[in-house]
C-alpha cells in the first residue's frame, strides 16, 4: 500500500478512500492492514497540510492581499 507521494490533494484523497474501503471490507490480510493503516495516516497528514495551506491563501485573499503564500 506504500508508494510515491501523490502529486495532488485529489489523488491523496482518492487513495485514502480506497484504503479505507479495503480496510472496512476486511479484504486485507493482517500485514497488509498494518501497512495500509500507516499509509492512510500519512495520506491524511498530507491532505490536512495541503488544506491548511489553502486556508491560509484564502485568508490572504479575503484580506485583499494578493501576495505569494509561503507555507
Amino acid at each position: 500500500a506504500g508508494g510515491e507521494p501523490p502529486v495532488s490533494y485529489e489523488q491523496a484523497l482518492a487513495e485514502l478512500e480506497r484504503l479505507v474501503a479495503a480496510m472496512e471490507n476486511g479484504q486485507l490480510p493482517l500485514d497488509a492492514l498494518l501497512d495500509s493503516h500507516q499509509r492512510a495516516a500519512a495520506l491524511l497528514a498530507l491532505c490536512r497540510e495541503r488544506l491548511s495551506v489553502v486556508e491560509g491563501q484564502v485568508k490572504l485573499l479575503e484580506d485583499g492581499q494578493l501576495k505569494d503564500w509561503a507555507a
